[in-house]
């Protein structure tokens, strides 16, 4: 099971429930198309987190970053997949090479590239 996923998902469900009572775990359930007692095992850790088109419907409906939550799931987006597996050679050392990279670092790389300074 994986307990950051469904940690994280009810500490922002409640953020959200706090000022819209919409965010309740069975609206917030049934708006994504789960069974609400599956969402809440969930939360607990005590279920396995849904497939990736739930993780994004949750995403959506949450305001959340989708790549953040399927990587708390423990899982990669279809999209990613297919970068990777277009160059797995150089997407696999560019990974290599960022996990030891500090953070600032790798930001800094990142507008780089958005920016097109390479």
């Amino acid at each position: 099971m994986n307990k950051d996923f469904g940690q994280y998902i009810k500490s922002k469900r409640e953020l959200l429930l706090k000022t819209d009572v919409n965010y309740s775990q069975r609206q917030v359930a049934i708006r994504v198309g789960l069974e609400p007692t599956y969402l809440s095992q969930v939360e607990r850790g005590l279920q396995n987190p849904p497939s990736e088109a739930k993780i994004i419907a949750l995403a959506k409906d949450l305001d959340e970053d989708v790549n953040l939550l399927l990587a708390l799931a423990g899982k990669v987006s279809d999209d990613l997949k297919k970068i990777i597996f277009s160059r797995p050679v150089i997407i696999s050392e560019l990974i290599h090479e960022l996990k030891n990279m500090p953070n600032d670092s790798v930001s800094k790389l990142l507008r780089l590239i958005k920016n097109g300074w390479f």
